[in-house]
């Protein structure tokens, strides 16, 4: 009888102790962590779409009609200033120069002889007058004659990278006709738009001694190794989408940039007071977020937040938190709205470093 007292007591101890355990393990398992948003200054990088150009970009046309005699560079060659590019027939001009110099020869020495006659009062004053103003007006039919032979032939007005050729080689060129473009690639300007908020802020903070830098993210998703500055900004925001144009001047002395390339434009932006939070501890619905807020009674809220930026692992709130506030960090998935719970506080400053980002 004895034995079997002891074998119902030791029972009894093994069921007390094992749902005491259980108990303990239900009561781990809904314990959840909670933190608060960290408000601080910190910055974030922007992308945005650009256009790269040229610091110059010009169309090479033809000054005078003619055939197209010579070509003395070739396509994707960089010519120096004042190198000859084409040569266009110069003989008509050349002998129409001829023959304005001939007549301005002519001119003078009518010139001349009447200025000796007006001194021994033989012709008149007007008739002096008007043999040195047909000997100006040879001369300058002579300059004339000389611009025009001087247009046929056709040299680089900078320092740049030739396009392909619009002619080609013995074509009749007409006045005005196209024949190639000239690229100076010694500096891009990167053009980019930039939203209304984000140009304030920019203002705000820029100086004229402190220019705002600028990072290009080329199309083959590289990063360009020179650093560019915004110097300039479009007068007007267009209306359509509410943003306005940025230009960043960057060097290129490699010559790897080339006039209509794309890609983005990287800006770093500082941002005052940002309610930052872990993005693991919002969720999604419908396109929107939503963070799990924590009452005073330990009961859970479901809340929709605004975002604002988004980094590697965290979010900047735009609206719908202050930083006093507790918020759901893990376990997100285990509650719903109304649940009343009991958690661990764990501070922001100790969460974020050890999420994979730093924030400055």
């Amino acid at each position: 009888m004895s034995k079997t007292l002891m074998l119902i007591s030791l029972c009894a101890l093994l069921c007390t102790t094992g749902c005491e355990s259980k108990k303990e393990e239900k009561e781990e398992e809904t314990k959840f962590l909670v933190t608060s948003p960290l408000k601080k200054d910190t910055t974030i990088t922007r992308e945005y779409v650009c256009q790269i150009h040229a610091i110059q970009h010009i169309e090479v046309r033809a000054l005078e009609k003619g055939y197209l005699e010579k070509i003395y560079v070739d396509e994707g060659q960089f010519v120096k200033k004042g190198q000859l590019m084409f040569q266009i027939m110069p003989m008509v001009y050349d002998a129409e120069m001829q023959k304005a110099k001939a007549e301005a020869d002519f001119a003078e020495i009518e010139y001349q002889n009447t200025k000796q006659l007006s001194e021994k009062n033989v012709v008149s004053p007007n008739e002096l007058a008007l043999a040195k103003a047909k000997f100006d007006k040879a001369k300058a039919e002579l300059m004339l004659a000389k611009v025009h032979l001087g247009f046929t032939e056709i040299k680089a007005p900078f320092d740049g990278i030739m396009d392909h050729f619009q002619v080609r080689l013995g074509s009749l060129v007409n006045e005005g006709d196209l024949l190639t473009t000239l690229s100076d690639n010694s500096e891009m300007w990167v053009y980019f738009n930039v939203p209304e908020a984000e140009y304030l802020n920019y203002k705000t903070n820029a100086t004229e001694e402190n220019l705002l830098k600028v990072n290009l993210l080329m199309a083959n998703n590289q990063l360009f190794k020179y650093s560019g500055v915004v110097k300039t900004i479009e007068a007007d925001f267009n209306n359509e989408t509410g943003n306005i144009a940025f230009r960043a001047t960057f060097p290129n002395p490699d010559k790897l940039l080339r006039h209509g390339e794309t890609g983005n434009v990287e800006m770093t932006i500082p941002l005052r007071n940002a309610i930052i939070v872990p993005q693991k501890a919002t969720y999604e619905v419908l396109e929107k977020k939503y963070v799990f807020v924590v009452d005073k009674s330990n009961v859970v809220h479901s809340r929709e937040v605004v975002v604002a930026s988004e980094m590697p692992d965290l979010y900047i709130i735009k609206e719908g938190l202050s930083q006093n506030e507790k918020i759901l960090l893990e376990g997100i998935r285990k509650v719903k709205d109304g649940d009343k719970i009991e958690y661990e506080y764990e501070d922001p400053q100790t969460v974020l470093p050890k999420l994979r980002v730093y924030v400055e």
